[in-house]
């Protein structure tokens, strides 16, 4: 099992942040485009090698997310029409996520096994989350979901405050 922390900044327009290891090294860097359309996080190794991209789908009637992993289209998150609350569906090859995933507690599951577990940690400034990896063949994908899933919530609560 491996362990990776998520810390957000607090009022970081540009959506950089850092993923680190139990060890508090970093293991990927995070950008999100700033004032571009569309709107876009990048997600980079070590090796300064883009490993995954999310993309907020330009034109459509609900918000749709595309999370590319090394290249290829691997999840796609979409709003599904609601009156009262906000629900998603996520569209992957055998992927599922089990939990109260709004709230950032979660497993993720491919094929009914769980790779991989997301936590989110309370009383620290800006969102922070803990993941658990089980599979660490899906450690880029786990960090891209995590990714996405915050950047839908974003999205969500940006909307929210342009209708108030």
């Amino acid at each position: 099992m491996k362990q990776l922390y998520i810390k957000q900044k607090m009022m970081s327009m540009s959506g950089k942040f850092t993923v680190k290891d139990a060890d508090q090294h970093d293991i990927y860097k995070v950008e999100g485009s700033f004032m571009q359309i569309p709107k876009t996080y990048s997600i980079v190794g070590l090796a300064d090698n883009e490993v995954a991209r999310i993309t907020k789908k330009t034109f459509s009637f609900l918000p749709t997310f595309f999370v590319d992993v090394q290249g290829q289209e691997t999840v796609t998150i979409q709003k599904e029409f609601t009156f009262f609350k906000a629900r998603y569906s996520i569209d992957a090859a055998g992927i599922e996520v089990e939990g109260n995933w709004w709230e950032m507690n979660f497993d993720v599951l491919q094929h009914g096994e769980v790779i991989g577990r997301v936590e989110k940690k309370w009383f620290e400034w800006g969102d922070s989350y803990q993941l658990q990896i089980f599979n660490e063949e899906m450690e880029t994908l786990m960090v891209a979901l995590v990714v996405a899933i915050d950047c839908v919530k974003a999205d969500q609560a940006g909307a929210s405050a342009a209708v108030m």
